[in-house]
């Protein structure tokens, strides 16, 4: 068949799974992926797995886009009001997700030290597209969602230092007369993270210097879409991160343009996302092979419970240091659970520093803790927004709205 053939499938089936899914309560995100799961490889083998790798462009579009908006939440007026408990919380939510995987790997289950910090290192990422998903569908706002998302935007770049240091001491611990360098350790990763703000901050510059001249919404449109894309492309081409050169790019326009202009393209651009929300939320599902599950073992499993701990408590920790209110330290945490593409990433970057027998045991552990983190990560982050109080009620169904008022201490730790 026909390539367009099967994107028309999976918007189609992910739209129906989609809206089944909020007739259960459960996010739309949710139905995507369970109808991915359903059409791809792993199920009915309506979308054959060749096919999947071949959509990948879907999803590079559809993590432009994403990052692009989560970069249009970093205005600096808001930041003067929570920019340091975001710096904070970020760093404990990645130091507790980080030092709770290695410590129990290490001192529990006696895995070998460059394994285990590999794992700790991927366990900071995060996915910013749930998170996003979450919090338009729903419409939530309040002191949670100012937090969330810039943290999640700081978080890819922390988590992009983290890798490349512990990539570092991996690689000196498994060779034998390695050289553990200041240079390795920290120049290398900020290396690629000055690449991703230069090549953000350029595309945002060019488009404010565009958009300034344009009235037309048409127009506007297509400037900003044509450089996401590329943004995307440039980012690809030096190997760096296009979800943190979009955030930047995002972060640039958001704050070079007047306020009500930059209104206007979000709001333009959410005429033309929903689609290719839907697609690669689908694709993602389609992605998944069940059979990964099976692979992991207790290993497996413990990584991805002591990685949401670790998220969980850290986040409560940073907001207690920060001073953050109540339903930050609260509810963040458990908005922090989804990870996919960035972590794949790293899991496939670290076969060129562990054993083959470790780097394909971490390859499938990553693999089989994105079903997890994917199927159930949007119902935590959702729970946890209502529970905060900051989700429009008339965005849910009656169900959400009792679940609000009879469950309002499940996620509370204090």
């Amino acid at each position: 068949m026909h390539i367009l053939f099967y994107v028309g499938i999976i918007i189609m089936a992910g739209l129906l799974l989609g809206h089944l899914a909020s007739y259960l309560n459960l996010p739309h995100i949710t139905g995507y992926l369970f109808a991915g799961v359903i059409i791809g490889p792993s199920a009915l083998g309506l979308i054959p797995r060749i096919d999947v790798v071949q959509l990948s462009i879907i999803s590079e579009i559809a993590l432009g886009f994403i990052a692009y908006s989560i970069g249009c939440e970093f205005k600096f007026s808001n930041l003067k009001k929570t920019g340091k408990n975001v710096v904070i919380i970020t760093l404990f939510q990645a130091a507790g997700a980080v030092l709770l995987v290695d410590l129990v790997l290490i001192y529990v289950f006696k895995q070998p030290v460059p394994f285990s910090i590999i794992l700790g290192a991927i366990a900071t990422a995060t996915a910013p597209g749930p998170i996003l998903l979450i919090v338009k569908q729903y419409k939530a706002k309040g002191p949670v969602v100012d937090t969330l998302l810039p943290l999640v935007a700081l978080d890819d770049a922390l988590g992009v230092v983290i890798f490349g240091i512990c990539t570092t001491i991996a690689v000196t611990l498994s060779t034998a007369g390695a050289e553990m360098t200041m240079v390795k350790m920290v120049l290398v990763p900020f290396k690629e993270i000055l690449f991703a703000f230069g090549i953000g901050l350029l595309c945002g510059m060019l488009v404010t210097k565009v958009i300034k001249r344009v009235q037309r919404d048409e127009t506007m449109l297509c400037v900003i879409v044509a450089m996401i894309l590329i943004c995307v492309g440039l980012s690809h081409y030096y190997h760096v991160s296009p979800i943190l050169s979009n955030m930047i790019f995002g972060a640039t326009v958001c704050n070079m343009i007047p306020n009500l202009k930059n209104i206007r393209i979000l709001h333009l651009i959410e005429y033309i996302t929903p689609p290719i929300y839907v697609a690669f939320f689908t694709l993602a599902g389609a992605e998944l092979d069940l059979a990964m599950l099976t692979e992991v073992g207790r290993i497996g499993i413990v990584y991805i419970i002591m990685r949401m701990i670790g998220k969980i408590a850290g986040s409560y920790i940073g907001g207690v240091v920060a001073k953050a209110p109540n339903t930050v330290r609260n509810y963040l945490g458990f908005t922090l659970i989804p990870q996919a593409g960035v972590a794949i990433g790293m899991a496939m970057a670290a076969e060129s520093v562990l054993a083959p027998s470790y780097a394909q045991k971490v390859r499938s552990i990553i693999l089989a803790a994105t079903i997890v983190y994917e199927l159930i990560g949007p119902i935590l982050a959702k729970k946890a927004l209502i529970k905060a109080g900051e989700v429009n009620c008339s965005e849910l169904p009656n169900q959400d709205t009792e679940d609000h008022i009879e469950l309002e201490t499940s996620f509370n730790v204090n």
